[in-house]
């Protein structure tokens, strides 16, 4: 995923931001009223534009990632080889896979500019529970990065458990990745891999 996909993936998660102040309108009804309002937030928050990414993984952690569902896109990042998992081998999974992605799309965070964000038709039956919200981010001088979003619905809520961006999967996208870390040392060497890897990007933030 090159630079401005990862940038055009944190503008598509900070909708996110405020989500448990709404109630469960449909779910591109939510993340047109959200996102206008969080991205307003995040523009006029001169610590996080002046590259503070400890301030923007406490927003992260704190507003975004309570709306995913962590333990399906753990789960789904890590394939076949999670049946293999003892339980607390999968609960350290399901913490360093959540920690990677705070403090990536934190840094990530820090460098969020006026990109639009177009949105596109909802395809979707009523009584849906398993949907894909789909838009578009534009920025000049760049090709525009399509981001859809796989999410859930959960009792009266909706949980993101994907991110497609320009047609690849955030879970997926990591599946090789994990695959080859445990042929090469099991399921607690991917759990150290990720946890060298959150230490190398805990760096900038300190």
């Amino acid at each position: 995923m090159n630079m401005f996909g990862r940038k055009a993936l944190v503008i598509g998660l900070v909708w996110l931001m405020s989500m448990s102040a709404w109630a469960a309108p449909s779910p591109d009804a939510l993340v047109r009223t959200v996102m206008d309002e969080v991205l307003e937030i995040v523009r006029q928050d001169e610590a996080i534009q002046s590259g503070d990414a400890s301030r923007a993984a406490a927003l992260v952690d704190e507003k975004v990632l309570p709306h995913f569902d962590f333990r399906i896109m753990t789960s789904l990042a890590v394939g076949r080889d999670w049946r293999q998992a003892t339980p607390a081998q999968r609960d350290r999974l399901i913490g360093e896979f959540r920690t990677l992605l705070v403090r990536t799309y934190s840094n990530a965070l820090t460098q969020y500019r006026d990109q639009q964000i177009d949105f596109k038709p909802l395809r979707a039956k009523a009584g849906d529970t398993d949907v894909t919200v789909r838009t578009e981010v534009r920025q000049p001088g760049a090709k525009p990065v399509e981001i859809d979003y796989a999410l859930e619905k959960q009792g009266e809520n909706w949980k993101v458990y994907d991110v497609i961006v320009a047609g690849v999967s955030l879970v997926t996208n990591y599946r090789s990745s994990f695959a080859s870390e445990i042929r090469s040392g099991g399921i607690d060497g991917l759990i150290k891999a990720l946890e060298a890897k959150n230490d190398t990007l805990a760096g900038p933030a300190k």
